[in-house]
Parts: structure tokens; C-alpha cells; sequence
């Protein structure tokens, strides 16, 4: 089939236009995340593909346990005996946003502020811990969220640079 030169050129003028197009939105437009229901405990900003209010990406407590959840019993420098810890593995909730970064920045609710490296998430097995010994842990008892390792199956872990990048009482993280 044989096209009229200035329809040839419509044409291919069209298909680079859908390209464009097509490109830019999945680039350009972010994905939506629901909005929360309850009250908000953590903020996620920085370079995340997935938000629901502006640039950044706002959880409430149903939110963060909808990703699933993974527990372990571990000591810290910080609290008596061997609690089990159950929170959503920070890998996850990376995943899940589309972060897309190389260091999370972790702020907690005293300004407390720390970095965790985004290669090393998953094989370290850090969580952002909701639950202590199977209760929310309140913002009084380093709640609501508290960033921990499974120090006791990973002795590697027990370093001063790993133990600096557990935040208690986290209510921000930042993708950079």
C-alpha cells in the first residue's frame, strides 16, 4: 500500500508523537498510592516512583502491614532480654515505592537523623518494625516504627555503623 509523500510524513510525524508520549508518562507521571485511612506514621520522599500526596508517599499503619511482614527475635544495645520484632522489611517498602537511589535517609520524631545504604537492604534484612513482642509499640517505647537488623542471626551486624542506623521513633525516610 502506497501513501501520498505529505500522509507519509503525517504519519511517521504521529508515530514519533505517540512515542514521545508514551515515554514521557512513564517517566514523568508518578504512580498513585492510595491515600491512608487512619493516622499517617510515616512520610516517604525523595527519588520514589509511587506517592499519594504531592511528591512523597504517606502511610498509615494498615498501609505498611498490607506489604507483609517479616518478625525476628534479636537482641539490641537498646532494649532488655530478646523481644520478636514484626515490621515490614525495608527492601519491600523500597520495592514497592519505586525507589530508585543509593542511601535512605531516616529521620526520627526527635530529629534523631541516620543514612542506610540502599544496596545492602535486603541482605542485611533490616525492617521497619511496628509490632514488639506481637504489640504496636507505642511512640513512648520507640514506637511507632523503629528500624532494626536481626542482629542475633547476623553477629556481621552487631557494628557501631549498623546499630547508628537504627532509628526509633521514625516517621521520615528520604531516597537519595
Amino acid at each position: 500500500m502506497s501513501f501520498h509523500p505529505s500522509r507519509r510524513r503525517a504519519l511517521g510525524i504521529l508515530a514519533v508523537a505517540s512515542f514521545l508520549a508514551a515515554t514521557s508518562r512513564a517517566v514523568a507521571a508518578p504512580s498513585v498510592l492510595p491515600r491512608p485511612l487512619g493516622k499517617p506514621i510515616l512520610r516517604v520522599g525523595g527519588r520514589i516512583k509511587v506517592v499519594n500526596d504531592g511528591m512523597e508517599a504517606v502511610f498509615d499503619r494498615d498501609m505498611l502491614e498490607a506489604l507483609g511482614a517479616r518478625s525476628f527475635a534479636t537482641a539490641t544495645p537498646w532494649t532488655e532480654g530478646v523481644p520478636v520484632w514484626e515490621g515490614v522489611p525495608l527492601s519491600v517498602l523500597m520495592d514497592h515505592l519505586g525507589a530508585e537511589g543509593t542511601t535512605i535517609r531516616a529521620t526520627a520524631l526527635n530529629d534523631y537523623v541516620t543514612e542506610l545504604p540502599m544496596k545492602e537492604l535486603a541482605s542485611d534484612g533490616a525492617i521497619l518494625a511496628m509490632r514488639r513482642d506481637g504489640q504496636p509499640m507505642p511512640v513512648s517505647d520507640k514506637g511507632p516504627l523503629f528500624v532494626v537488623y536481626p542482629f542475633d542471626q547476623r553477629r556481621d551486624l552487631k557494628r557501631q555503623d549498623v546499630f547508628a542506623r537504627c532509628a526509633w521513633q521514625l516517621a521520615r525516610l528520604d531516597v537519595f
